[in-house]
C-alpha cells in the first residue's frame, strides 16, 4: 500500500488535487508530487465579484488561480482551471440568497463541498482517470471495520469536519485528506516553505468567499433586487418595538444592531418570520432549546440509520461550527429526517445551520443534517 492506501506505486497512482490557491491545498499538491505521485492540479473558478477578486482572504478567483498555477509550475505537474461559475451560482449562491430571504441562516461552504467540490469536481477527477482526489481540508479519513470513516482533525483548532458532514460513503471512498493528521497550521506553513512555495505566508481564506467585506445583505440585494421588504421588530410578548429594512439584516441570536434603542433587559433575535416580515426579539433565556428538527440527513455511522436502538442513537452534536459537541440523542423520523434531543439546552439554534453528529466517545463523524423549523 502506498501512503494514500492504494495498492500501487506512487508513480502509477494518479491523484487529482483540488487547489483553491491557498496554502493548504498547495501543500497537499506539493507533498504528493514530491512523493512521486502522478498529480493533476485542478482549480475551480467559482465567481467573479469585482472587489472580491483582490480582497485579502478570498479564494477560487483572480490571483488565487494564479497562485495555484505557480505552485504547479514549481512542482512540475499539470494544472487546469475549470469554469464552474454557473454551477456555483445555481448550486450555492442562489440558495444562499433565497435562504436568507426565507429567514434562515445558511452555510454556503457546506453546500459548496456537497454540490460542487465533492460532486461535480469529483466526477471530473474520475473522468481524468484519477485513482483518488485529495483536498486541503483538515479532517481525517480512517479505514474502520465497515470501510472508510470520517474523523475530526488532529488539531482541534483547524478541524473542518462540521463543513464536511454531507460527504457520502461513496465520496469518502475516493477522497483523501493528507493534512488531517498534522498537529498545527504551523506545520503546514513549514511544509510550504520547505517546498519553496510562494504561498507559505498567504492568509487563510474567509468562510464565505463570494461575499466582499462580509456584507451578506449587500450581496443578497444584488441577487434579489427589491426582495427584502421592511417590517416590524416585535417583542416575544407581541409589543411592536420598531421597524426594520428587511429580515436579511438579522440572524437568530443577534444582539447588536437591532436598531430599537437601549434600556431595559438586553434583547436578542429569537426568530425571523419572513411571511409576516417580522423580526421577533426577546430575552436571552428564550433562545435556549433542547429539541432540534433536522432534514436531509446524511448518515455515516454503522448500521441502518432508521434502525436506531430503543431510545435513539447516542451521539454528540454541534449546532454551530464554533461550538464544541454536546451530548444528545438522535431519533430518526424517516430515511432522511430526525429529531435531535439535546441533554443540555443550546442557545441560538437557527434554521439553515447544520447539526453535525459525532460519536459520543471519540472523534468520528457520524453524519449530520440541516436544521429546519418545527
Amino acid at each position: 500500500m502506498n501512503s494514500l492506501g492504494l495498492a500501487k506505486p506512487p508513480a502509477e497512482t494518479r491523484v487529482v488535487v483540488a487547489m483553491s490557491g491557498g496554502v493548504d491545498s498547495s501543500v497537499v499538491a506539493a507533498m504528493l508530487a514530491a512523493e512521486g505521485y502522478d498529480v493533476v492540479g485542478v482549480t475551480l473558478q467559482l465567481y467573479d465579484h469585482g472587489a472580491a477578486l483582490a480582497r485579502k482572504g478570498a479564494c477560487c478567483a483572480g490571483r488565487d488561480i494564479h497562485d495555484a498555477r505557480r505552485v504547479a509550475e514549481t512542482m512540475g505537474f499539470p494544472h487546469y482551471v475549470l469554469d464552474y461559475e454557473n454551477r456555483f451560482r445555481e448550486s450555492v449562491v442562489d440558495e444562499f440568497a433565497d435562504a436568507y430571504l426565507a429567514g434562515a441562516t445558511p452555510v454556503p461552504c457546506i453546500r459548496c463541498n456537497q454540490r460542487v467540490k465533492f460532486r461535480d469536481l469529483l466526477e471530473t477527477a474520475r473522468d481524468l482517470d484519477a485513482d483518488c482526489m485529495a483536498t486541503g481540508h483538515y479532517v481525517r479519513r480512517l479505514v474502520g471495520p465497515g470501510g472508510p470513516e470520517l474523523h475530526r482533525a488532529a488539531d482541534p483548532a483547524r478541524d473542518q469536519s462540521y463543513f464536511l458532514f454531507a460527504t457520502t460513503p461513496a465520496q469518502l471512498d475516493f477522497l483523501r485528506f493528507p493534512l488531517g493528521s498534522l498537529a498545527s497550521k504551523a506545520e503546514t506553513r513549514a511544509l510550504a516553505a520547505r517546498h519553496g512555495l510562494t504561498v507559505a505566508d498567504k492568509p487563510d481564506s474567509q468562510d464565505i468567499c463570494f461575499v466582499p467585506d462580509g456584507d451578506y445583505a449587500g450581496v443578497i440585494r444584488k441577487l434579489r433586487p427589491g426582495a427584502a421588504e421592511p417590517g416590524e421588530i416585535v417583542h416575544l410578548d407581541g409589543q411592536v418595538l420598531g421597524r426594520h429594512e428587511g429580515v436579511i439584516h438579522y440572524t437568530v441570536g443577534q444582539r447588536r444592531g437591532l436598531g430599537i434603542g437601549g434600556g431595559g433587559e438586553p434583547l436578542f433575535v429569537l426568530r425571523l418570520d419572513p411571511d409576516r416580515r417580522r423580526v421577533v426579539v426577546g430575552p436571552r433565556s428564550a433562545l435556549a432549546t433542547r429539541s432540534v428538527q433536522v432534514a436531509e440527513v446524511n448518515w455515516l455511522g454503522d448500521g441502518d440509520f432508521e434502525a436506531a436502538p430503543e431510545g435513539g442513537w447516542e451521539i454528540a452534536v454541534k449546532v454551530r461550527s464554533t461550538r464544541p459537541p454536546k451530548p444528545a440523542r438522535l431519533r430518526p423520523l424517516g430515511a432522511a429526517c430526525a429529531r435531535v434531543e439535546l441533554l443540555g439546552a443550546e442557545e441560538g439554534v437557527a434554521p439553515g445551520q447544520a447539526c453535525v453528529f459525532y460519536a459520543p466517545d471519540g472523534d468520528r463523524v457520524l453524519g449530520g443534517g440541516w436544521i429546519t423549523r418545527d
